[in-house]
C-alpha cells in the first residue's frame, strides 16, 4: 500500500486513531504493536464496527477486501501519511517547543486565534512522534490555521517532528533544565531545542523571538521574518501587572488579566498577544480571548477548596518551572505549605538539582515544606518526606494542612493530583 493510494481513503475518514476504544464509524485504526498486547488482533473485529480501513504490521492480518492493510511499520506509515496531508494543506502552521510553558502557551495562543480564525490545535500533550502526526491528520479542509506542540526528550526529535507538520511560524517558550539525561546537559537542551529554529531558517520561515530571552535573541540574530516582543524596540511591548494571584497584561491602554498564577505566565500572554496582533485581530478579541480562557489542565491552576487557595501545577516539572514556581508561591498572602513532588529524567544532575531545589524553598521560608519521592526523600532530612504520593496520602487522612495556601508542584510520573481529595 502505497501513500498516494490510500490517501484518497484517508480523505473519506471521519479521523484517524490508534486507540481501538475509540474507534468510530468511517474511521482510520492503525493498529500499534506492543510488547504485551497486538491491536492487529482486533482489525476484523473494528470493520466490523464501522471502520473505514485498519492497517497493521503483521501480514497475516491483513484483508484487502475488507479495507486491511499491511505495511512495514505502522509508525513510520501514519508520519508519512502525516507528511503527505500537511503537503496539501495551504494554511498557516504555527510550531511550538520549549523547555517549559509550551501546553499553556499553545492552550492560549489557540484561544486568542479562535477569535478569528478557525483553528486546529494539538489536543492534550499529544506532542511527540505519534502524537503529531495525530495532529496534522486531524487537520480539516474547515480549518484556516493549525497550532503545533512539539515535545523532546532528546536530539533529533524536534528535527523530525518539524519534517512532519512544517511550520511556518515558530517558537521556543524557553531552554531550562529539562530533560537534562536525555539531552545531555543543559547545552544538549539548547542543542535540540534550536532544530525548530534551524528547520524555520532553512525554510525562509518566520520565527516568534522574546527578545528578553538572551538565548533567543542571540540564536536568531541578523535573521529575517520575525516577530518580536519584549524589549522597547520589539514589534510589540507589553506591560505586567497582576490582579490577586492572577497575572495579567498591558497593551497601549488595554489590560488584559488572566486566570493563570504566575509572573512566568506573563511571556505566555505576550506570546499569544504578539501573534494575535500579527495575524490583524484587534487587541480587545485579545484581552476577551484570554479572561475567558480557563486553565483545567494542572498547569498554573489555582482552585478554591473549603477556604484554601490550591495552586496545582502537577502536570510536570523541572528545576526551571520547579523554581520559579515556588518564587511565585512565596508572594501569596498568608500562610503557605508546598507539597513538591521529585523532578524526573535529571541523569548525573538529579541529586544536585533536587538538593538546590530544596535549599531555595528553604531559604524562601515557607511556614510547611513537604517532599514526595525518593530523590527527595534521600536529601530531606529536616522537613516531612515520602516515598510516593500513596505515602503522602495515608499521611493526609490523619493529618489536616492549616495552611491558607497550598502548592502541589511536581513532575507527571509523581501523580501528586492524586492527594487533592484528601487535603
Amino acid at each position: 500500500m502505497n501513500i498516494e493510494q490510500f490517501y484518497s481513503l484517508f480523505l473519506q475518514s471521519e479521523k484517524v486513531t490508534i486507540d481501538s476504544r475509540k474507534v468510530g464509524k468511517n474511521d482510520i485504526f492503525f493498529a500499534f504493536s506492543g510488547e504485551n498486547f497486538n491491536a492487529a488482533t482486533l482489525a476484523e473485529k473494528t470493520i466490523d464496527e464501522g471502520a473505514l480501513a485498519v492497517i497493521v504490521e503483521q501480514k497475516d492480518f491483513e484483508n484487502e477486501a475488507r479495507n486491511i492493510f499491511y505495511v512495514p511499520s505502522t509508525l513510520e506509515f501514519l508520519q508519512k501519511l502525516a507528511i503527505h496531508h500537511r503537503n496539501q494543506l495551504q494554511i498557516p502552521v504555527i510550531g511550538l517547543t520549549g523547555s517549559n510553558g509550551k501546553t499553556t502557551t499553545k492552550e492560549i495562543i489557540h484561544a486568542v486565534l479562535s477569535e478569528k480564525f478557525n483553528v486546529q490545535y494539538t489536543f492534550g500533550n499529544l506532542n511527540n512522534h505519534i502524537g503529531v502526526p495525530l495532529t496534522i491528520l486531524s487537520i480539516k479542509p474547515e480549518h484556516e490555521m493549525a497550532v503545533i506542540e512539539m515535545g523532546a526528550n532528546h536530539q533529533k526529535e524536534i528535527e523530525l517532528l518539524c519534517t512532519i507538520s512544517q511550520p511556518d511560524y515558530g517558537y521556543i517558550t524557553n531552554f531550562g533544565k529539562a530533560h537534562l539525561e536525555g539531552f545531555g546537559g543543559f547545552e544538549g537542551v539548547i542543542k535540540g531545542k534550536s532544530e525548530l529554529y534551524d528547520y524555520l531558517k532553512n525554510h525562509h520561515k518566520t520565527i516568534v523571538v522574546n527578545e528578553n530571552d538572551p538565548i533567543q535573541v542571540e540564536k536568531t540574530e541578523n535573521y529575517s521574518p520575525k516577530i518580536t516582543f519584549g524589549a522597547g524596540s520589539s514589534d510589540y511591548q507589553f506591560e505586567l501587572f497582576s490582579q490577586e494571584h492572577f497575572v495579567g497584561l498591558k497593551y497601549k491602554e488595554l489590560k488584559a488579566v488572566s486566570k493563570l498564577t504566575g509572573e512566568y505566565n506573563f511571556t505566555n500572554l505576550c506570546t499569544a498577544s504578539s501573534i494575535g496582533l500579527h495575524f490583524g485581530i484587534d487587541f480587545q478579541k485579545i484581552k476577551n480571548a484570554i479572561e475567558n480562557y480557563t486553565p483545567t489542565n494542572m498547569r498554573s491552576q489555582v482552585v478554591k477548596k473549603e477556604g484554601k487557595t490550591l495552586v496545582l501545577d502537577t502536570y510536570n516539572a523541572n528545576p526551571s518551572s520547579m523554581a520559579a514556581s515556588l518564587r511565585n508561591f512565596i508572594t501569596f498572602e498568608g500562610s503557605k505549605t508546598i507539597i513538591i513532588g521529585d523532578m524526573l529524567e535529571l541523569g548525573e544532575e538529579s541529586e544536585k538539582e533536587h538538593q538546590n531545589i530544596l535549599k531555595l524553598a528553604q531559604e524562601l521560608g515557607f511556614n510547611e515544606i513537604i517532599t514526595v519521592g525518593k530523590q527527595f526523600k534521600n536529601i530531606n532530612f529536616s522537613s516531612i518526606s515520602f516515598e510516593n504520593t500513596a505515602e503522602l496520602i495515608e499521611y493526609l487522612k490523619q493529618n489536616k494542612i492549616h495552611s491558607g495556601n497550598i502548592l502541589l508542584k511536581g513532575s507527571r510520573g509523581i501523580a501528586l493530583e492524586k492527594a487533592i481529595d484528601f487535603i
